[in-house]
C-alpha cells in the first residue's frame, strides 16, 4: 500500500482523522452523533440552517438521539456542525448521507448525490475516503462518484478512497442503533475496503465486507425488496381473508407458531418511510436497463400501492351498516405517521387515505400526537386535532392508520364509534363496533330487523 494509505490508515487507528457527515438527517445525525462518542472529531455538514441552529443548542430534531446525547457532543468541542461545505477541505474521511426519492415517473432522483459530488470536486485533496450511504441502485458508486473525482486527475485506491455502505437505520427501534446494527461495506479496490472497514470498525461493532460497491448497494435494494414482496403477499391474503370470512390476524398467528421455514408479515394500510415504497423501484429502474423486468417487484408494489384504496371501500362497507356514506360523513384518522411512535410522514399510507376520503367527500380529521401537521396535495397545511375523546365521540367513523403505543385504545373503544383498526391495535376489545382489514364486515342488526333462520 502506498504512503496516502498508510498515514489515512494510522490517523484513523489513532482517532485523529477528522470525519465529515453530509446530511443530518435521520441516517446522518445519528451517525455523526457515534462518531463523536468514539472519540473522534466530526463536520457535519447540511444546508438546512435550522437543523444546524437547532444541534448547537441541544435540540435534538429526530426520535433516536435524545437532547442530552446530543448537547453532550457538542460540549465535546469536537462536533462541529455546519452549512459551509468548504469545511470538506479539513476532512480526512467523509459519509455522505443523502435522500435519493423517486421522481415523478418513479426514476431514481439522484441529485442530492451530485450535488454533493460537485462540492467534493470544489475541495478535493488526496487521501481523502468517501463513503456513499445513501440507498440507490448498483453501480451509483462507481459511475457519480469515482468516475466524476478521477476527472480531476485521481485514482480510486491510489490517491482517494471509495466505498459504498448502505445505511441501515430503522427509526424509533429501542434494540437496534447504529452501534449495534451490521455495517455492510463495499471499496471500488482492496485498499478501499480495508480503509473503510478500518474506519466503521471504529463506531460499529460488525462490520461486514464484500466484494464491491455493486454488491453492497444491492444488498440494501434485496433486503427492502423482500420486504416489500413479503407485505404485498400478506396484503392480498388479508383481502382474500376479507372475502372468504376469515380472520387473516388469526390466520399469521397460527402459522408464526411453525418454529421453521415461516417469517410472520403483517398486513397495513400500505408501505411507507424512505426505503420500503422505494427501493424495489430503484432495483426494477436498474434492471431496465438490463432487458430484464420483474414482475415480483412491479407486482408488489402495485398490490402495496392500492391498499389505501381498499382501507376507503372497507370504510364504505362499515358507514353502510349505519345506513350512512363516507361523503359528508364525520371521520377520525387515528395516527398519519409511516410507524409507530414517531413524526416521520414520508411516503406515509395515512397521507394517502386522507386525500382519499377528502375527495369522496367526508369531512376528515386527525389525530397523531407525534405528526402534528402536514401539506395535502392541494397545499394546505392540516393540523392534528387535540386529544378529547368527548369530540372523538361525535365522528361517524374513526380509522386507526398508525398504532401509536401511546394511544388510550381502551378510552377509544369504548366510545362505540365504529372503527376501522388497519394493525390489530384493537385486538383486545372484541366489540361488535370494531372492525379490522382481513377479516369480513359483519352484518349490524337493526331494531325491529327480522333475524334469518
Amino acid at each position: 500500500m502506498n504512503h496516502e494509505y498508510e498515514t489515512l490508515l494510522h490517523a484513523i487507528e489513532e482517532k485523529k482523522a477528522v470525519l465529515g457527515v453530509v446530511g443530518l438527517g435521520y441516517v446522518g445525525l445519528p451517525l455523526a452523533v457515534e462518531m463523536v462518542k468514539q472519540g473522534f472529531t466530526v463536520v457535519g455538514i447540511d444546508l438546512d440552517s435550522d437543523k444546524i441552529e437547532r444541534i448547537y443548542r441541544g435540540e435534538s430534531y429526530i426520535s433516536d438521539i435524545s437532547d442530552e446525547e446530543l448537547a453532550s457532543c457538542i460540549a465535546t468541542g469536537r462536533f462541529k456542525p455546519t452549512t459551509d461545505y468548504s469545511m470538506i477541505a479539513v476532512i480526512d474521511a467523509i459519509s455522505i448521507c443523502v435522500p435519493t426519492p423517486l421522481s415523478e415517473n418513479q426514476d431514481p432522483d439522484t441529485s442530492f448525490i451530485t450535488m454533493v459530488v460537485d462540492q467534493v470536486k470544489r475541495f478535493m485533496k488526496p487521501r481523502l475516503l468517501i463513503t456513499l450511504e445513501s440507498t440507490t441502485y448498483p453501480g451509483t458508486t462507481e459511475e457519480l462518484i469515482q468516475a466524476e473525482i478521477e476527472k480531476l486527475g485521481y485514482t480510486a485506491g491510489k490517491d482517494f478512497f471509495l466505498c459504498f455502505s448502505p445505511e441501515r437505520v430503522d427509526p424509533s427501534n429501542v434494540r437496534y442503533n447504529t452501534r449495534n446494527t451490521p455495517k455492510v461495506i463495499g471499496g471500488t479496490t482492496e485498499a478501499c475496503l480495508n480503509l473503510g472497514e478500518a474506519l466503521y470498525k471504529q463506531y460499529v461493532d460488525n462490520v461486514v465486507p464484500v466484494s464491491s460497491p455493486k454488491v453492497a448497494e444491492m444488498s440494501k435494494l434485496l433486503e427492502n425488496t423482500f420486504r416489500s414482496v413479503n407485505i404485498a403477499f400478506v396484503n392480498e391474503m388479508a383481502m382474500m381473508c376479507d372475502r372468504m370470512g376469515i380472520d387473516v390476524w388469526e390466520v399469521i398467528d397460527a402459522a408464526a407458531t411453525k418454529p421453521f421455514g415461516f417469517m410472520p408479515f403483517y398486513p397495513g394500510p400500505g408501505i411507507g418511510g424512505h426505503c420500503i415504497p422505494l427501493d424495489p423501484m430503484y432495483l426494477s429502474w436498474k434492471a431496465k436497463g438490463f432487458r430484464f423486468y420483474s414482475k415480483f417487484i412491479e407486482l408488489a408494489q402495485s398490490t402495496n400501492d392500492n391498499m389505501p384504496y381498499y382501507v376507503i371501500n372497507k370504510t364504505a362497507t362499515i358507514l353502510n351498516e349505519y345506513a350512512k356514506s363516507i361523503k359528508r360523513s364525520n371521520i377520525l384518522i387515528l395516527g398519519m405517521s409511516y410507524k409507530p411512535d414517531i413524526s416521520d410522514l414520508r411516503e406515509s399510507p395515512g397521507l394517502e387515505i386522507y386525500d382519499l376520503y377528502k375527495e369522496n367527500g367526508a369531512n376528515i380529521s386527525y389525530y397523531d400526537p407525534h405528526a402534528h401537521s402536514f401539506m395535502d396535495k392541494q397545499g394546505e397545511t392540516v393540523h392534528s386535532v387535540k386529544y378529547d375523546l368527548t369530540q372523538f365521540s361525535q365522528y361517524d367513523c374513526m380509522v386507526l392508520v398508525t398504532n401509536h403505543s401511546s394511544l388510550d385504545y381502551s378510552g377509544i373503544a369504548s366510545l362505540g364509534v365504529p372503527i376501522l383498526d388497519t394493525r390489530n391495535a384493537f385486538r383486545s376489545f372484541a366489540e361488535p363496533h370494531i372492525y379490522k382489514i382481513g377479516h369480513s364486515v359483519q352484518h349490524v342488526k337493526e331494531p325491529g330487523e327480522a333475524v334469518l333462520v
